[in-house]
C-alpha cells in the first residue's frame, strides 16, 4: 500500500500563523513535530509501505528538509506547478506509481488533518484495504460527535457482505444546524474526511469514465517526468490545461463502486483557531488553551498563542489571540471562521504578511528582517552548514555583512574572503556576490541593506545550486 499525501493547501483559515509561503501542514499546531511530519509517522508500518508527497513547487525545499529532518523515507515529491484540486493531484500520483511498479493500493491522505487514536486509525486502513482489494473505491467517514454545519457529510447505505464498510447512498454538502442535528441523530450520516483508498488502476479507470478531459490532460503533464533532487517534475503547460475539479465531484459521486469505512479516531480537519482550542488536552481549570508567554485575569473558555512576547489577558470569554513576529490576531472564538475576510483584505492590498512572515526559510536557512524604515533593511541571516546562496547581484541596494557566530566564504567579483566572528565586508550596488557556510556549524550574520528599492524581487541569480535561476 503506497501513501499519497497531498499537502497543496494554503491553510488560510489559520493567518497569522499559516500563511502562503508556510502554510499550516508545515508548521507544529498539535504536536513538537509539524503536521505533514505526524500525518506520514502515524501511519501503520506494517500496511505501508514509502509514502509519496504532493505539494506545490514553491514549497519543495520546505517538505523536502521537513521529511529529511524527520528521517522519513518517501518515494518522492511531486511538483504541481499550479493547483487544480484533488482529482488531478490523485491522477497525477496514480499515474506514477503505475509508471513506477505493480498496481498499487493507494491511501489518499491530507497532509493537515489530526487524528488521535492510531489504533483506531491502523484497523481503519486495515477494513478498507480488504475493500480496495476487491475494486472498491472506498471514503473513510467520520463518526460525529457534533451537529457539525462546517463539514460535508456522507450517508451510508447497505453493509457491504463480510465487511464494516457501507455502500455510500449520497454525499451531501454542509447543511444548516437544524439538518446537521438530524443526521446526528439518525446515525446515517458521517463527515466526509476527505482520506481515501483505492487500486491506482481503478481510479484511474472511473476517471477516465467520468471525466476524460482531467485524465487527459494528467497523462500528459507526466508524459516527460523530469527528477531533479528529491522531486518529480511535471509538464507545466499541460498541467495548466487541466480542469480544476475534487475528487468527490469527478469520481466518487458518479462512480457505481464508491463504499465507506467508518472512522472513529479522534480525527480533527484542524480547519480553525477553535479546532484548536477544542482539540487541546491541556486546557487550565477555567477552560482555556495557553501557548507561550501567556498571564490571565478572569478570562474564560479562550486560546491565546504567542511566539515572541507576553499577551495578557483580562476580563474576557471565548476569544482567540494569536501572536507572531509581525501580526496579532484577536478574534471571537466563535467568528473565527471570518478570517478569509481579513486575508483576502491582505491579499488585496499587496501586503506581505499574506504571503510571507517576517522569519522567512528558504533551502539554504532562513533570515529576518528585524528593523526597516526609509532606504533601509536589516536582517539576520541564518546559513546551514555546507549549503550556499546564489551567486546573485542587486541593481537597486547595497549591503554590509557582519558576522555574529560561524564562518563565512564571501565572493565579490573575482575575489573570495573567509570572514569570522566580528569581521564585516561591504557589497556594492551591481557587484556580482556570494556567500557560502564551509563550517560545521550554523553561520549567523547581520545584513544591512542600504538603496532606493529594497523588495526580494531586486535579485539576479546568475548560477544556484537550489535550481532557482530562471
Amino acid at each position: 500500500m503506497k501513501p499519497i499525501v497531498l499537502a497543496g493547501g494554503t491553510g488560510s483559515r489559520l493567518w497569522p500563523k499559516s500563511r502562503a509561503a508556510l502554510p499550516k501542514q508545515f508548521l507544529s499546531l498539535t504536536s513538537e513535530h509539524t503536521m505533514l511530519q505526524d500525518t506520514i509517522t502515524r501511519l501503520p508500518k506494517d500496511l505501508s509501505g514509502a509514502p509519496m508527497l504532493i505539494c506545490n513547487e514553491d514549497h519543495r525545499f520546505l517538505a523536502a528538509e521537513q521529511l529529511r529532518s524527520a528521517n522519513i523515507e518517501h518515494s518522492g515529491i511531486v511538483l504541481e506547478p499550479v493547483g487544480r484540486n484533488t482529482a488531478p493531484a490523485i491522477a497525477v500520483a496514480a499515474m506514477i506509481a503505475l509508471k513506477t511498479e505493480q498496481d498499487s493500493i493507494l491511501l489518499v491522505l491530507a497532509a493537515d488533518h489530526l487524528i488521535g487514536d492510531h489504533d483506531a486509525f491502523a484497523t481503519a486502513i486495515a477494513h478498507a484495504k480488504n475493500l480496495a482489494e476487491q475494486d472498491k473505491l472506498v471514503t473513510f467517514g467520520i463518526v460525529p460527535n457534533e451537529a457539525h454545519t462546517g463539514y460535508g457529510y456522507i450517508k451510508a447505505g447497505n453493509a457491504i457482505d463480510n465487511s464494516v464498510g457501507f455502500e455510500v447512498a449520497e454525499f451531501v454538502e454542509k447543511p444548516d444546524l437544524p439538518t446537521a442535528q438530524s443526521y446526528l441523530e439518525g446515525k446515517k450520516h458521517f463527515w466526509n474526511s476527505g482520506m481515501f483508498m483505492f487500486k491506482a488502476s481503478v481510479y484511474l479507470a472511473e476517471l477516465k469514465k467520468f471525466n476524460p478531459e482531467i485524465y487527459q490532460a494528467c497523462e500528459a503533464s507526466i508524459a516527460e517526468l523530469e527528477s531533479d533532487l528529491d522531486f518529480l517534475r511535471i509538464k507545466k503547460e499541460a498541467f495548466e490545461k487541466c480542469p480544476d475539479d475534487s475528487i468527490d465531484y469527478a469520481v466518487m459521486e458518479k462512480t457505481e463502486s464508491a463504499c465507506m469505512v467508518p472512522l472513529d479516531a479522534g480525527w480533527n480537519d484542524v480547519g480553525s483557531w477553535s479546532s484548536l482550542w477544542e482539540t487541546n488536552e491541556n486546557k487550565d481549570a477555567n477552560g482555556n488553551a495557553c501557548i507561550g508567554d501567556v498571564i490571565l485575569e478572569g478570562v474564560n473558555n479562550s486560546y491565546i498563542n504567542s511566539e515572541e512576547r507576553l499577551i495578557s489577558v483580562i476580563g474576557l470569554d471565548d476569544i482567540v489571540v494569536v501572536e507572531t513576529k509581525d501580526a496579532v490576531l484577536v478574534a471571537n472564538r466563535h467568528k473565527v471562521q471570518d478570517i478569509k475576510a481579513v486575508v483576502n483584505k491582505l491579499k488585496a492590498e499587496h501586503r506581505s504578511e499574506f504571503e510571507f512572515h517576517r522569519e522567512v526559510f528558504r533551502p539554504w536557512g532562513s533570515y529576518d528582517s528585524i528593523d526597516n524604515g526609509e532606504r533601509y533593511q536589516v536582517k539576520r541571516i541564518t546559513v546551514k552548514p555546507s549549503e550556499k546562496l546564489s551567486v546573485q547581484m542587486h541593481h537597486h541596494r547595497a549591503e554590509h555583512w557582519i558576522v555574529v557566530s560561524g564562518t563565512a566564504n564571501v565572493t565579490i567579483g573575482d575575489e573570495t574572503q573567509l570572514l569570522t566572528e566580528n569581521e564585516s565586508v561591504y557589497i556594492p550596488i551591481g557587484a556580482v556576490h556570494a556567500l557560502e557556510n564551509p563550517g560545521k556549524i550554523q553561520l549567523e550574520l547581520i545584513e544591512v541593506q542600504s538603496g532606493g528599492y529594497l523588495g526580494e524581487d531586486d535579485i539576479v541569480r546568475f548560477s544556484d545550486r537550489y535550481g532557482r535561476v530562471k
